[in-house]
């Protein structure tokens, strides 16, 4: 199973601005071939290299390896671009969403990450160094850190690519790893998971994770985005620019805790998890304008994701099951009936009932 771990670095601000050069010279060589691939209609690496791998390393003095990362990551942007537009995720045909995604080449911001291997970065795990290429040169001894489980990870299951990312004025490396797999045991019945909205998530245990103090921080973070959007001040722009991830930040955070709490459960039962498929469940619920920003607004992708991947980590089984009347249908005998549905006037999702 392959998971992605997350460092810090801390460089010295020479180092710093080094590797900030590196992300802006690299970014626009993205820009350059991206550029090309769209005028050639050239979305393939290795008929990519041919046009541009010379251009990238003589125009923006970019190493071997680092000239064939850029090139990489531009083909790997057009395939997601591609595959979005395969599946109907950028509008129908004709759409003002569509037109304009495929009208233009992919641009790259100027700090986006940027991918790196073994002959570009190196690890030392004793000192909890690494010694990464830049524009500068060879840069040795960025201290990097972590939490202990995560440099265990690092230390013992490190491979493949590493990415390079700034965000918020602090400096990442995520890197993969590859955790051997651990057998799913044979589930001794399974423990249905309800997401919903006056309840995060509801077990068919019984146990409830209230989303009460949630949509209170939630309702906050709107109406100081109202406000500050509504003033368009300099400072105001500066605060939202803060605060933009926070509430993000907030939800992974709520849900690795759910996630680890019912996977917790399970294991300890020796059952398996009954998760609801809601897929295109923004397309099916027809809701008010306020409802669908606080149904929209929480990432019930993310809680499930990270359920799933805890729970292959365990050893424990999870299926999905379709969300149709699972709210009305007796966990017993099966029977489906309306009054069935607890507490009709919560604005919540479909539980499913399984013992």
């Amino acid at each position: 199973m392959r998971l992605v771990v997350q460092v810090k670095l801390v460089p010295t601000p020479e180092q710093a601005a080094a590797l900030e050069a590196t992300l802006r010279t690299a970014n626009k060589a993205a820009d350059l071939v991206s550029r090309i691939a769209f005028q050639q209609w050239c979305f393939r690496n290795f008929d990519l290299r041919k046009h541009t791998y010379e251009q990238v390393k003589a125009a923006f003095g970019l190493g071997a390896q680092a000239a064939q990362h850029v090139i990489k990551k531009v083909c790997d942007a057009y395939r997601t671009l591609h595959a979005n537009l395969a599946a109907g995720n950028l509008g129908k045909p004709g759409s003002a969403r569509r037109v304009k995604a495929e009208s233009k080449p992919i641009s790259f911001r100027p700090q986006a990450a940027q991918p790196y291997d073994d002959r570009c970065l190196s690890w030392q795990h004793a000192d909890r160094t690494v010694s990464i290429w830049t524009t500068a040169g060879r840069l040795r001894g960025i201290a990097f850190t972590g939490s202990a489980q995560q440099l265990v990870l690092l230390a013992k299951h490190r491979k493949g690519e590493s990415d390079l990312v700034w965000r918020d004025g602090m400096w990442f490396l995520h890197a993969t790893v590859e955790v051997p797999d651990v057998p799913v045991t044979a589930p001794g019945g399974f423990v249905g998971v309800d997401l919903g909205i006056a309840n995060i998530a509801t077990t068919s245990q019984g146990v409830r994770h209230s989303g009460k103090h949630v949509n209170a921080i939630r309702r906050h973070n709107r109406e100081l985005r109202r406000r500050l959007q509504a003033k368009a001040t300099k400072s105001a722009k500066r605060l939202l620019k803060r605060r933009r991830r926070k509430e993000a930040r907030f939800a992974a955070d709520l849900n690795h805790r759910i996630a680890k709490q019912i996977v917790t459960e399970a294991e300890r039962t020796g059952r398996g998890i009954a998760l609801e498929d809601l897929q295109g469940i923004r397309d099916r619920v027809r809701l008010r304008k306020p409802q669908r920003v606080t149904l929209h607004a929480w990432s019930f992708h993310q809680l499930g994701a990270f359920i799933a991947y805890k729970a292959a980590r365990a050893g424990v089984a999870v299926i999905h099951v379709d969300a149709a009347y699972t709210s009305q249908q007796c966990s017993h005998c099966g029977h489906v009936d309306r009054n069935n549905r607890p507490e009709p006037g919560n604005l919540h999702l479909h539980v499913v009932r399984l013992r």
